[in-house]
């Protein structure tokens, strides 16, 4: 079961944060298909929003064929995104390895997702131009230099600061520390 930790600061709205963590934990195999969401008065405990919130994300959920709604049984996973390496596989090991000599160089969080959306965009060009996005995929644009970047030009007043580690939505497997 995932646990959704929602941050209030982000400038995400609470909705999309549900969305984009329950998309995430698709991709990592934490949600697999036949798998219950929480209900929606599960989250609404653990995380005090609006129960009308979580329906909201679990219909675009849904609308996006990920999950399906079964009356007086809850939501279910349909289908899985993607196919990320489990825990095991030679690749989680090596970017597991990278990240800590990433660290062990001095680099932070932060700039340690910048030079990672970087290559990613070199790697994986979108048809569009760079899109910068880490660590949440499905969501608005990271890069700084888009139009709806919190730190853009265009948006200075955005109550999100980038350089904040707190100011990302996070996602929890079953643990909610």
């Amino acid at each position: 079961m995932v646990a959704y930790r929602i941050d209030r600061h982000s400038g995400v709205a609470t909705y999309v944060q549900i969305v984009q963590q329950t998309k995430q934990a698709l991709r990592l195999g934490l949600l697999r298909p036949g798998d219950r969401l929480p209900t929606a008065r599960e989250v609404v405990e653990a995380t005090a929003i609006n129960p009308n919130t979580v329906l909201k994300a679990y219909r675009e959920l849904e609308r996006e064929g990920l999950v399906e709604a079964r009356r007086g049984l809850g939501t279910f996973v349909r289908r899985s995104l993607g196919a990320t390496p489990a825990d095991d596989s030679p690749l989680r090991a090596g970017l597991g390895a990278w990240a800590a000599e990433a660290r062990a160089a001095g680099l932070d969080r932060e700039d340690v997702a910048a030079l990672f959306a970087a290559v990613l965009d070199e790697v994986f060009p979108a048809p569009d131009g760079p899109s910068g996005v880490f660590p949440t995929p499905d969501g608005p644009s990271g890069h700084p230099d888009h139009p709806d970047h919190p730190s853009s030009p265009s948006s200075p007043d955005s109550p999100s600061n980038p350089s904040n580690p707190s100011s990302k939505p996070a996602l929890q497997g079953g643990d909610p520390s």
